[in-house]
């Protein structure tokens, strides 16, 4: 199907597209999924999946305890003993021994073990939805990393260009040709520069520590693998990838909850059909050395009015479920309906910014340079531009990352595993 193959492409594919000579020794996307949720020793895969098969222990040992029938009670009771006159000793004595269970009737034991097996059977589903999030949350962080490499490069040349100026400001000064407010002015800018290009080695770091904090290393020492961020893939329409909705884990969720609803209600209604209670023995009289045969059984009483409250708390609870599903489908679909819209506004600015801003800036901004050192233009002029160009830069690389964003919420939101496909790198625009 073409929205199922598209939504596949329309992964975050340029995050994980490393230079063939970094595979070996810098991180990838594919390497962070492994350390989160790949094939290793089970207790270095993240607490969020581990919950699953911790609880799975759990809710198997509760089936075990659901598939147990009512117990054998043995017992003994002894009578006509230490009373007064003729039954102050031994020689009346009556000595009874039982054996007591409980009859179940309406089913109720196979109605306990469906209801244990349901709970087991959503522990799959939830499992999954955790590691959806758990594959979208370090794709997200693992972008912020990547993104600080544009960024700083983008910080780089802007201070290349801010030097540049300082030159010529200082050239012309000696020359007579600019007062001296001129360099100070253009000093100050390359200082604002610096300090944007220290910022963003901060937040590289912090990028970088916050990533690794999902496998559990306090003092991460990787690099990650190089991708063009610029590189958008074209998507399935909304239509296609609202279908996708219908199989996300997180409706699917409600499926099973309608299941371990169902196996509830009909526990309830099992529990209208009154158990029979009997019990069997033997009575010794100590008088005669005579023994007798006893039984009894006994039925509870209104059975079926008393199970009324858990059946009307069971078919509520369905009912429920409903509502929830459906507010939970809305919930997604306007999620749904942000992100497509956002990735396609950001995929248009990019595009634009990439092939009609950013080339222009880029000839007007070497021209200015030429003037400026010639004296044609004053700084004000050139330093304003200078502005322009690195602030459109920003702005693309602002609008990459909301479409990268927009495509991991998409992949989340439609429940398409995270993997990475290879593309052709695309250059950056300088």
């Amino acid at each position: 199907m073409y929205s199922r193959l598209a939504a596949h492409a329309a992964l975050v594919v340029v995050l994980a597209a490393a230079l063939p000579a970094q595979a070996g020794d810098r991180l990838t996307l594919d390497d962070a999924f492994a350390r989160v949720v790949g094939p290793q020793a089970p207790s270095s895969i993240h607490p969020d999946l581990r919950l699953a098969g911790a609880r799975s222990d759990v809710l198997a040992a509760e089936r075990d305890i659901a598939a147990q029938g009512p117990a054998l009670v043995a017992g003994a009771e002894l009578e006509n003993v230490l009373g007064s006159n003729g039954y102050s000793g031994l020689d009346r004595a009556e000595l009874t021994l039982t054996l007591a269970s409980v009859l179940e009737r309406g089913g109720k034991r196979d109605a306990r073990r469906a209801l244990a097996q349901s709970r087991i059977d959503a522990l799959g589903v939830e499992r999954e939805a955790a590691r959806l999030d758990l594959l979208a949350e370090t794709a997200r962080r693992y972008l912020a990393v990547v993104a600080t490499g544009p960024q700083l490069q983008v910080a780089n040349d802007d201070i290349a260009q801010r030097r540049r100026t300082v030159a010529a400001a200082q050239r012309r000064l000696q020359a007579g040709a600019s007062p001296e407010s001129v360099v100070l002015t253009a000093q100050a800018a390359l200082a604002r520069a610096e300090l944007d290009q220290r910022r963003t080695t901060q937040e590289q770091a912090a990028a970088r520590q916050h990533l690794a904090a999902l496998w559990g290393e306090r003092e991460p020492d990787f690099e990650v693998a190089g991708g063009d961020l610029l590189a958008l893939p074209e998507i399935a329409d909304f239509a296609a990838l609202a279908q996708l909705l219908q199989s996300t884990p997180e409706l699917a969720r409600f499926a099973d909850q309608r299941r371990i609803g169902e196996a509830r209600l009909q526990l309830a209604r099992a529990q209208a059909a009154p158990d029979l209670q009997w019990q069997a023995g033997l009575r010794g009289f100590n008088e005669d050395n005579d023994v007798a045969l006893i039984g009894g059984i006994s039925l509870p009483l209104a059975s079926g009015r008393r199970a009324q409250p858990q059946i009307r708390a069971a078919e509520a609870e369905l009912a429920v479920n409903e509502v929830e599903r459906e507010a939970l489908g809305l919930a997604l679909y306007s999620t749904l309906v942000e992100a497509h819209g956002r990735y396609r506004v950001a995929q248009l600015e990019v595009l634009r910014l990439s092939d009609d801003v950013l080339p222009k800036l880029a000839r007007a901004q070497a021209a200015a340079e030429r003037a400026f050192a010639a004296g044609a233009i004053s700084y004000l002029e050139l330093a304003q531009l200078q502005s322009e160009a690195t602030a459109a830069r920003r702005q693309q690389l602002d609008a990459a990352l909301s479409a990268q964003r927009a495509l991991i919420e998409i992949q989340r939101l439609t429940g398409e595993p995270l993997v990475v496909a290879a593309t052709p790198a695309r250059g950056q625009t300088p």
